[in-house]
């Protein structure tokens, strides 16, 4: 019973996830179902069925899993729209979770338009964020901004698909019957329609074998009938191989293709978000400039630092990348930018949460851990009464970013959900310390 209400979660139909939800919290009231107390384990860069999550998790799928799992925050993030927010909030609040919710996109950054920063092959590109939004309702003057990002991504997918669809004939894609259908809300990204091309290839040529001599001939990669119909080795391949820098449905992104990191980070901060800049692994020419990219990205209102460090060690071995991704947090801790960190889960094999207990990021977990209920204090006061960690009042309330940061991680640690709606309505005179006592009275 338990299984089949986890596998309703996952539900294109929303009121069906409403209620298997309901129906788990009630199993939990009854004490048919335990959920651990909340630890200091987080991951608030989770990517859900409203842009693409490998394992087809819905916001409330993530909201439950992170609670049985006893993550001590937990956060989605989907591209280019805030589809899942007020679902994956609701859920928490229902779970006792520690919850926010965000968007990523990607932006052209004209000071580096030479530069490969952290979307590989592509020179001024940067994958960028915006978490803790309040709502995904943003104001009257921001919804052109944010329907043109869902817009623009759907036009760059069509005609990155029907150039593909000339290369792989005839496993063709038709956009609305074969993509569309694979998310909830029309938002379709390159990981859909590499699926819907491994799914595509059986339909058409159904034997594994032949299946398999099709992909090796098209992709130029020796691949073998048990990785059909979709591993995850071919669902690579073809993202690689066809849509990716050197691929057959690649075209070179001209200034017009994203919008500018500046205006981007404008929208984030009119919608009560806080602008993130997201990084790599340092090895790229732009990441090797981390100070001066920071530069520009601050001087356009970030204010926090997102990193996935699962993809950037080999557990039990030192290298490049892990010294890098020390290097990064050593220099967020520095400029005072809170750190915002998990795994994406949007490629198989992906880890739904980080071992903080690794020899490699233990030394981090404290950081990481602040850094989430920075975000997480953020979200609640936003929404709760608009005194976010980018409002004025946050501007005029503290004297250092090193002061806000240390009120914002109290507040993130000692706020449990029950407690959220005393927040409702503080008033913009109140002091940082009121604000502080009325949660700890």
């Amino acid at each position: 019973m338990i299984e089949e209400l986890e596998r309703k979660l996952d539900s294109f139909d929303g009121d069906r996830r409403k209620a298997a939800l309901l129906e788990l919290c009630e199993k939990v009231a009854a004490g048919q179902v335990h959920l651990p107390e909340s630890g200091t384990d987080v991951n608030i860069h989770c990517h859900t069925f409203f842009s693409y999550n490998a394992y087809g998790y819905s916001p409330s799928k993530f909201a439950w899993l992170a609670r049985k799992r006893g993550l001590g925050v937990a956060g989605v993030v989907d591209f280019d729209v805030l589809d899942a927010l007020e679902e994956f909030l609701d859920a928490c609040r229902l779970l006792g979770l520690k919850g926010c919710a965000g968007l990523e996109s990607r932006v052209f950054v004209p000071e580096f338009a030479d530069n490969v920063i952290n979307s590989p092959g592509e020179p001024g590109i940067s994958y960028h964020m915006g978490v803790g939004f309040p709502s995904a309702t943003v104001p009257d003057d921001q919804q052109d901004f944010l329907g043109g990002l869902r817009e623009t991504a759907q036009g760059r997918n069509q005609g990155l698909m029907a150039r593909v669809n000339e290369h792989l004939r005839p496993v063709e894609l038709d956009y609305e019957r074969d993509v569309l259908v694979l998310t909830p809300s029309g938002n379709a990204t390159e990981r859909h329609m590499c699926l819907a091309f491994a799914r595509k290839a059986v339909e058409v040529l159904g034997d594994a074998d032949k299946t398999a001599d099709f992909w090796s001939e098209k992709l130029g990669v020796e691949l073998t009938a048990c990785e059909m119909p979709e591993s995850r080795d071919l669902l690579d391949a073809i993202r690689a191989k066809t849509m990716k820098r050197g691929g057959v449905g690649y075209v070179k992104p001209d200034h017009g293709s994203f919008p500018r990191m500046a205006d981007t980070n404008s929208f984030i901060l009119a919608s009560g978000g806080i602008p993130v800049h997201t990084w790599l692994d340092g090895t790229s020419d732009g990441e090797q400039e981390i100070d001066r990219l920071l530069d520009v990205a601050m001087s356009t209102g970030a204010a926090a630092i997102n990193v996935i460090p699962d993809r950037n060690y080999t557990p039990g071995s030192a290298d490049v990348k892990l010294k890098n991704l020390y290097h990064v947090v050593e220099v967020a801790q520095k400029r005072h930018l809170p750190v915002v960190m998990g795994t994406e889960m949007n490629s198989p094999g992906q880890k739904f949460v980080d071992d903080f207990q690794s020899e490699q990021l233990k030394p981090l977990a404290a950081v990481f851990l602040k850094g989430a209920h920075i975000v997480y204090a953020h979200s609640v006061l936003g929404r709760k009464c608009s005194l976010g960690y980018t409002s004025d009042w946050a501007k005029k309330s503290f004297d250092s970013v090193a002061d806000k940061n240390e009120f914002f991680e109290e507040l993130g640690s000692s706020l449990q959900p029950g407690e959220e709606d005393d927040l409702n309505g503080l008033s913009g005179d109140m002091t940082a310390r009121e604000i502080l006592d009325k949660i700890n009275t």
